[in-house]
């Protein structure tokens, strides 16, 4: 099925207040009746199902609930318990009015009301919000419907646009500028009495300045306000207009109600109204400058993609819209212009700088064969490219797509903050009504209560708690991908900094993975030349390093048969006699093998560093071993350095290989490597990450193969190479863009400085209000003071997270 319905019916059988709603969602994984009776057995035992039908021939299940919204992500969750799979998609929209954590709190709750909807992330940072919905269930006009409900603007965005921090709009800016202005002379008074110089501005000029800052500079908060409090909650723009409208009223009362008492001695409090908007918008808008500069590392990223590409068509070069350019064609790309497409280089040469996409700062050599990047620049040279990636599927549109990711989701810590926003606005209005009941019965004038009872509604701002979190996550992952490392989410984010053990894979992590025979030994009555021939023969069709190497030296070799692969042990091929088996000692051992002859020989070439694979014959009985080929392989350049980069910051190194002790040996005392587990078998690696995790807390592990991804998903935190595979960067919660192994201590020192940003971020957040709102409740802080604090406060929240770009550890 492509669509889901939701219908909201009467249950005729029931009360008539019973309403049954359902929902129809798609389950894949299911081939028989079997599984239909093990789904519905697993639906029905979700909390609040009354009934759950399966339909295999749609690959569906449709669920009732009674009076509720059946729980997407517990019908999913059940139905994966049994085996099966609903499938998901995620829907990105672009929030608009959000001011503060409790703005952020109230459209999740809308979003995840949504039938069908598992998942919903907000991000106050960036004005985005990120939904996980069954796939089919919920429409972009759905999700839409609830966040206007809610009192807010949503629009969908596209899969391949990037989202990033709107720009602070022009009329936020002129309502500041005006605001300030007018605010200015009504400031003058009070700066003038502290200079010693007594004198006040007459009633009516000071009505007539606050007044178009209160009515038109301020309308912002009245129209949040009003959505906020028409949804039953409360914002930040809530305490602001209740506060500053007090103050007018209160000043607009003493100057009407009382005659001319003001004239005689009556304080007013227009300054109070008029400052801190003026003070409000002014933080609002440097605040809005501040994290669309927190984005910045997206908005580059973004505008790397050409808007058009040359493309060869009936022999001549016709410029034409990117989204025209289909796959398999060729685009001509001149020294000087930047690649539009990912493809292969067909024809020409050229240097290639690609450091905006993966860091690298040299430019790269390309020619014929070679793969090119879109939005990386073609420095000198004609390039042709046939076009193998466009639009979402390209690199650029990955990375930048991954960066979001990550930047839209929910660091753990940020759960205590989503639960202190979720009541702070009602508990703020219960201070600012005790406060102002407290100064009445304690004998203070209502007028002076009331003032106080103001300061409490206007320095307890949430906005620096929504914003703690979510700037730090943007230019953290910012700063990351800026430099070549690529962070899945906030989760691994938060997770990397508690890494004190860092395990490598060996061959194409620590080393270049591109190993050549360095010695060939034969058995006796075989000839080394023989020996290498079938080696290469045997290992016809497998794409392991140690193959491709053995078939560059014995291009010659015979053609073998019924090629098969031992995992995590070697291959096996047919000839007319029989079998021909390449492999490691541990598979020769386990077949009951003879080695003897040659084990001296293999154990001197393991010491000086190689890896040893046995050749041998097997006619139906135990295998006669041939001979043995020996392997070289060169650590990475930066390899030593990345050792000592994490030693430097306190992290135990491990390396994890499945080549013999020796080679492994060899590798790690050349590298500074003081733990190393050598033979060690594919499926044995996530038992050994398991093992090193009890004993040393939390373990990152860092890989680029297929056989890695067992063991990069159970690590804490799994870090894949980017010249690695993709089942290995899917399965980790770090991806580096280029095999630069120096970019471990990177991507570990980032989080630790973007983890420490946020801790600054929410204990500022939180002493603040701490400290602001018992001061403004005892009287100790005037509403403009109150102002010009929670302005400041949101302002310091944004810029200490901007620091994160000061980032200049090397990778």
């Amino acid at each position: 099925m492509t669509t889901a319905d939701y219908d909201v019916a009467m249950d005729e059988s029931r009360a008539p207040a019973a309403t049954t709603r359902r929902l129809t969602l798609p389950v894949s994984g299911m081939t028989c009746a079997s599984c239909v009776r093990h789904v519905e057995k697993a639906l029905a035992t979700v909390p609040g199902i009354t009934r759950a039908s399966v339909n295999l021939a749609a690959e569906s299940a449709t669920v009732e609930a009674q009076d509720a919204v059946p729980d997407a992500a517990a019908l999913r969750a059940a139905v994966g318990a049994a085996g099966y799979e609903v499938p998901s998609e995620t829907l990105r929209l672009a929030i608009e009015g959000m001011t503060c954590a409790s703005c952020v709190a109230r459209v999740e709750k809308a979003l995840r009301a949504v039938p069908g909807v598992i998942a919903a992330n907000v991000n106050l940072a960036s004005e985005s919000a990120q939904v996980e919905a069954v796939r089919g269930a919920v429409s972009a006009r759905a999700l839409q419907d609830a966040v206007a409900l809610a009192g807010y603007a949503a629009r969908t965005v596209a899969a391949s646009a990037p989202v990033a921090a709107p720009d602070p709009s022009n009329a936020l800016r002129n309502d500041t500028i005006v605001a300030l202005l007018l605010a200015a002379p009504l400031l003058a008074p009070m700066l003038a009495g502290l200079a010693g110089i007594d004198f006040a501005l007459p009633p009516w000029l000071q009505w007539l300045l606050a007044t178009p800052v209160q009515f038109w500079s301020a309308r912002r908060f009245y129209v949040a306000a009003f959505k906020a409090v028409r949804a039953r909650t409360g914002n930040m723009d809530l305490l602001v207009a209740i506060g500053t409208l007090a103050a007018y009223g209160l000043s607009l009362w003493l100057w009407l109600g009382v005659g001319h008492g003001a004239q005689h001695g009556a304080h007013l409090y227009f300054e109070a109204a008029a400052v801190v908007i003026a003070l409000v918008l002014l933080g609002k808008w440097l605040e809005a400058r501040a994290r669309r500069r927190t984005s910045e590392a997206i908005r580059l990223l973004a505008a790397l993609q050409p808007r058009s590409a040359r493309v060869l068509r009936d022999g001549a070069e016709r410029e034409v819209p990117l989204e025209d350019v289909r796959l398999g064609e060729r685009v001509v790309v001149r020294g000087g212009e930047r690649i539009a497409v990912d493809g292969i280089v067909r024809d020409g040469a050229a240097a290639v700088d690609e450091s905006m996409i993966s860091g690298e700062s040299l430019p790269i050599d390309k020619q014929a064969g070679d793969r090119a990047i879109g939005g990386s620049l073609n420095t000198s040279g004609r390039l042709e490219i046939e076009v193998g990636a466009l639009g979402a599927d390209t690199v650029l549109a990955q990375i930048i797509r991954r960066v979001e990711d990550a930047s839209a989701s929910k660091a753990p810590i940020q759960r205590l903050v989503d639960q202190v926003a979720a009541v702070f606005v009602p508990i703020v209005l219960a201070v600012a009504a005790l406060t102002f009941v407290g100064w009445l019965a304690a004998g203070a004038p209502w007028d002076a209560a009331l003032i106080h009872a103001v300061s409490v509604l206007v320095i307890a701002c949430p906005c620096a708690l929504g914003l703690a979190t979510p700037t730090a996550i943007i230019a953290g992952t910012g700063v990351a991908a800026q430099r070549g490392v690529l962070i899945k989410d906030a989760e691994a984010l938060e997770r990397a900094h508690a890494v004190r053990t860092v395990v490598f894979d060996k061959t194409g992590t620590l080393t270049e993975g591109k190993p050549r025979v360095t010695a060939v030994e034969a058995a006796q009555g075989e000839d080394r030349e023989r020996v290498l021939a079938l080696a290469a023969a045997a290992n016809q069709g497998s794409t392991h390093p140690l193959a491709r190497a053995v078939q560059e030296a014995a291009p010659d070799a015979p053609a073998l048969s019924d090629h098969r692969i031992v995992s995590g042990r070697g291959v096996v091929a047919r000839d007319a006699g029989g079998e021909w088996l390449f492999g490691n000692a541990r598979w020769m051992d386990e077949l009951g093998a003879d080695r003897s002859a040659l084990a001296a020989r293999a154990d001197a070439l393991q010491a000086e560093g190689n890896t040893v694979s046995w050749l041998a014959r097997r006619d139906g009985g135990k295998p006669t071993i041939a001979g043995v080929v020996a392997f070289g392989d060169t650590p990475k350049h930066g390899a030593r350095a990345a050792v000592q980069s994490l030693h430097a910051l306190g992290i135990t190194t491990w390396m994890l290989s499945g080549d013999n002790a020796g080679a492994a040996q060899h590798v790690a005392d050349a590298l500074g490597i003081r733990h190393v587990a050598a033979n060690v078998l594919p499926e044995d690696k996530a038992a050994r990450i398991a093992q090193l995790q009890r004993e040393h807390g939390v373990v990152a592990m860092v890989g680029d193969g297929i056989n890695d991804a067992p063991a990069l998903a159970a690590a804490d935190v799994g870090i894949a190479m980017g010249s690695g595979t993709d089942v290995a960067m899917q399965a980790a919660g770090i991806t580096l863009l280029r095999g630069d192994p120096r970019l471990v201590a990177t991507a570990l020192a980032i989080s630790r400085a973007t983890v420490r940003k946020i801790r600054q971020n929410l204990f500022f957040a939180f002493v603040y209000n701490v400290i602001g709102i018992p001061l403004a409740a005892f009287g100790l802080l005037t509403p403009v003071i109150a102002g010009a604090a929670m302005a400041a406060s949101s302002v310091s929240v944004v810029t200490n997270a901007l620091l994160l770009r000061r980032f200049n550890r090397g990778g």
